[in-house]
């Protein structure tokens, strides 16, 4: 049996410029965080030549592609793992909530099947094909951040260039200046599990069909320098400012990122003291991402709870996607 573990993620500036519509006209930037909630993939070779994989249903197939699953169908394929393997999948957090679970999902698949392959792949290997599968072969409306983050872990100033290629460099702050943006950050589910896909779409087609999406984007760009200089520089409690201009630049990408429900929540938040925030991934529901001086940690806490938000405690995961049990 072998297992691997990916972490999901946070992101704080930047987001919106992995796509390919915008960055093959201006390079992208990205400022990712990998958390302590993780993804674990499960492969054992089976006892027949059937394929079985659990998720949320279970499928157990003789042809890969009668899979329909379409991400663990389309990593077997790649692989070449075409038979006689057994596949399941536990996440620490549902799907839909705007962490990337997704990508972490493929990420991690793809570094259990090559270690059944007596493979060791790099974490820039690991996410260039996961984004071949969900952007190239499945077409998904998506980009690239969420596997790079996926696939390496830690605080990361990731660069989209228009070229295709990506370029992944640690975020060079202090310990003192990371535990302080730890001791501030607070992550709440607001109950509302979505699909991506509508909103992404909406973006995309912006970018594509004129100036004003890109534009939107380019300030969203503009922020990632600004926070990295507050966490490099240790002015740490600028970034719930920065992390509030970001959701209102973000709100302006697609109609259905943020709604009178989510609007209401975020301003419930600020209301008991928080800085700033954003709603994660995508938007339109997902997990609230709010920056709480710690004097205020408790009424904001309090606050989330009364309106029905349950609090997912986070910190750092300095690692990426890895095999933490291999025996075949």
């Amino acid at each position: 049996m072998i297992i691997s573990r990916t972490p999901f993620r946070v992101s704080l500036a930047g987001g919106g410029s992995d796509f390919a519509e915008y960055y093959r006209h201006r390079p992208g930037n990205v400022l990712s965080m990998a958390i302590n909630r993780y993804m674990y993939v499960t492969v054992n070779r089976r006892f027949d030549d059937s394929i079985r994989v659990s998720y949320t249903r279970t499928e157990t197939v003789d042809h890969v592609d009668d899979l329909q699953h379409d991400l663990i169908r389309e990593a077997l394929k790649m692989t070449r793992v075409s038979r006689g393997v057994e596949i399941t999948t536990i996440a620490d957090l549902p799907a839909g909530i705007g962490l990337g679970s997704s990508s972490t999902l493929t990420v991690g698949l793809l570094n259990a099947l090559d270690a059944l392959n007596g493979k060791r792949s790099s974490p820039a290997d690991l996410a260039s094909r996961a984004c071949e599968i969900e952007i190239e072969v499945l077409k998904k409306p998506i980009g690239k951040q969420d596997q790079y983050i996926a696939a390496f872990g830690g605080l990361q100033d990731i660069s989209f260039n228009p070229d295709g290629t990506v370029s992944v460099h640690p975020v060079l702050c202090g310990l003192r200046q990371r535990d302080q943006l730890l001791r501030r950050l607070m992550l709440f589910y607001t109950g509302v599990s979505r699909e991506a896909g509508s909103v992404l779409v909406e973006a995309k087609q912006k970018m594509e069909t004129g100036n004003d999406g890109l534009a939107t984007i380019d300030g969203l760009v503009a922020l990632v320098a600004d926070v990295r200089e507050a966490l490099t520089s240790g002015r740490v409690n600028r970034i719930g400012a920065l992390l509030d201009a970001s959701w209102a630049i973000k709100k302006q990408m697609a109609s259905a990122v943020s709604n009178d429900q989510l609007d209401g929540m975020y301003a419930r938040a600020i209301k008991a003291g928080a800085d700033g925030g954003k709603v994660s991934g995508a938007g339109g529901g997902g997990c609230l991402l709010l920056f709480v001086k710690p004097s205020a940690r408790a009424r904001v806490r309090s606050a989330m709870r009364r309106a029905g938000l349950p609090e997912l405690p986070i910190g750092l995961e300095i690692e990426g996607s890895r095999i933490i049990h291999y025996s075949v």
